[in-house]
């Protein structure tokens, strides 16, 4: 993807969100690269948890949550003490507000393991090494084209994970972003526009810099 001339800020931090399947990292690099932004991925690779996770959700989702959280506040203080451009695959909203919390509804992680975690994520968010996102970029779609994009990449732990676990997960994204403040959203359908396609790039782009620069708007919806 060829860089678009864009207004944002050199320094603006750019955060996408959506559940899995939906195409955060693809978009990342299209975008980081449109932008002449640098990328930066929640780690998966090399992450010693996930695969003893996706066997037994209730022994070791305090475990991964714990390691998520610890590697993107890592993440969040590079990004800052760079202080550059960045477009960042997943925000850590999501792994307290939707990932831990599942895991807790659930009854895979205890009353004092979540409140163990949570505590740390506020003292987290409190740091000056953790400035909001910009704006985030929500990326939502079908469950059924979720689920097709889930099957087509073909990670054999996901594709061997319950259905139910999947349509909770999609539910609990929907009522998260409706009551996510902490900073402007643009709101993307993966059936509604094309990584591929530079127009569709530079419609997100432009979208972007109207949220960063308005102060009236909080959320927009690109179809």
């Amino acid at each position: 993807m060829e860089k678009i001339e864009h207004q944002l800020a050199p320094n603006s931090l750019i955060t996408l969100a959506g559940t899995v399947g939906v195409g955060k990292s693809t978009l990342t690099n299209t975008l980081s690269d449109a932008l002449g932004f640098k990328p930066a991925f929640e780690s998966v690779q090399g992450n010693p948890y996930l695969e003893d996770y996706y066997q037994d959700f209730k022994q070791w989702s305090f475990h991964l949550q714990m390691y998520f959280l610890a590697e993107r506040f890592k993440q969040q203080k590079r990004m800052h003490e760079e202080g550059l451009g960045y477009v960042q695959d997943r925000s850590i909203y999501e792994d307290v507000g939707i990932f831990a919390r599942l895991q807790y509804d659930q009854g895979n992680m205890t009353d004092r393991d979540f409140t163990t975690y949570h505590s740390l994520f506020e003292a987290m968010v409190m740091n000056p090494y953790f400035p909001k996102p910009d704006v985030l970029i929500y990326i939502d779609g079908s469950l059924e084209s979720i689920m097709s994009r889930i099957e087509e990449r073909g990670r054999q732990m996901e594709i061997d994970t319950p259905l139910e676990y999947w349509q909770d997960l999609y539910t609990r994204y929907k009522s998260w972003i409706a009551d996510f403040k902490e900073c402007p959203v643009l709101h993307l359908d993966i059936d509604h526009y094309d990584c591929n396609d530079p127009a569709s790039i530079a419609e997100i782009v432009r979208a972007l810099e109207e949220l960063q620069a308005s102060k009236d708007k909080s959320y927009v919806k690109l179809t």
